[in-house]
């Protein structure tokens, strides 16, 4: 008997999610053709969801750009399977994340999908109630990898970036692309103290230190977390006080936004720092367009919420177990943006 390494299963669990995930999306996308035709079998309709109630927490608040892309995805999810999907938004902060969870408990749905960010450690014993009272459980965004071994083989799946590497890819291309050496200063603004969620910023700071770089840290503190707007004089304080810094690294995708308000305020020319950040919102594209910002990864929020609603309804309807899906692979810079554009502005991207 042939015995599949650790990685090498995460890597055929990576690629049968996807594979997976185009079929059930092209089973309902021609479900009337096959109800029409008399055709039957497990996939009996678009709607094949329908009676399913689920919590969503797409993070964030509502308007805001990376949340809102989560959250279309999940609505696009919704209109194509049926399930009855009730919203919830944390302000990503972590603590009201763990108690709409609970109070999302009382109101015994058939699944919840939840972003990752307060950690095994907080979630884990209220996912194993959720378990206990037969309610199912996805992740999206931040891993839970404790609760993903646990609970695979029930339903429970993530969809998102993996995180740690994510950091790193986007410090490597930057220092590459940014012509960046040993010695020069590096600041990286981020949420290294979240447990899971911290593992992308750490991942930033491992390769940037790996290259030589000297590196400044700043925790994004809650008040700019929730409004990106509140950062601004952290921002430019930084900058006055280290004229010389050669690259800034933004962990936070409505931060990744804010970059050009920041650069104006602190007087800094575009193009005049490598700037680089994550997620794809129409700030962000209009700031890459002007020179502002230089580099960010696509994590394809869109795909983090409508798989987790599909992941649910599946392993409700047809007890699938929980599947793996890597969402953050590609980089966005001047040479590719205007492709990608026009999905942004339709918040797809």
């Amino acid at each position: 008997m042939t015995h599949m390494t650790h990685s090498t299963a995460r890597r055929w669990g990576r690629l049968s999610a996807m594979a997976v995930g185009a079929l059930l999306v092209l089973s309902a996308c021609g479900a009337n053709n096959s109800a029409s035709s008399g055709a039957s079998g497990a996939a009996t309709g678009a709607q094949f969801c329908q009676g399913m109630k689920i919590v969503f927490f797409p993070g964030g608040t509502a308007g805001g750009g990376f949340e809102t892309v989560v959250y279309n995805g999940a609505k696009a999810a919704q209109a194509a399977f049926g399930p009855d999907v009730t919203y919830q938004w944390s302000d990503w902060d972590t603590s009201k994340m763990i108690t709409q969870f609970q109070q999302a408990l009382a109101t015994k749905p058939d699944g919840i999908a939840i972003m990752g960010h307060p950690g095994d450690d907080a979630f884990d014993p209220l996912i194993k109630q959720a378990e206990d009272q037969g309610i199912l459980v996805t992740v999206m965004n931040t891993e839970l990898q404790k609760a993903e071994a646990t609970y695979a083989t029930a339903g429970l799946g993530y969809v998102g970036a993996v995180l740690h590497d994510a950091g790193a890819a986007l410090a490597n291309e930057a220092i590459k692309r940014g012509n960046l050496k040993s010695g020069d200063r590096a600041f990286v603004w981020g949420l290294k103290s979240q447990p899971g969620r911290g593992q992308r910023t750490q991942g930033i700071i491992d390769a940037l230190q790996a290259a030589g770089l000297t590196v400044d840290y700043l925790e994004i503190d809650d008040a700019t977390n929730k409004d990106p707007a509140n950062g601004t004089s952290v921002f430019t304080g930084y900058v006055s006080a280290h004229p010389d810094v050669k690259a800034m690294f933004i962990d936070h995708g409505n931060l990744t936004s804010t970059i050009p308000t920041y650069m104006k305020a602190a007087n800094l020319k575009a193009g005049s720092v490598y700037m680089a950040g994550f997620d794809a919102s129409a700030a962000t594209v209009q700031g890459i367009k002007d020179g502002y910002i230089s580099l960010v990864i696509d994590q394809q929020q869109y795909l983090q919420g409508f798989e987790a609603v599909e992941q649910l309804c599946m392993t409700k309807k047809y007890g699938f177990s929980g599947l793996f899906i890597n969402t953050g692979g590609g980089f966005i810079d001047k040479s590719n943006v205007d492709a990608i554009a026009p999905l942004v502005s339709q918040q797809i991207r």
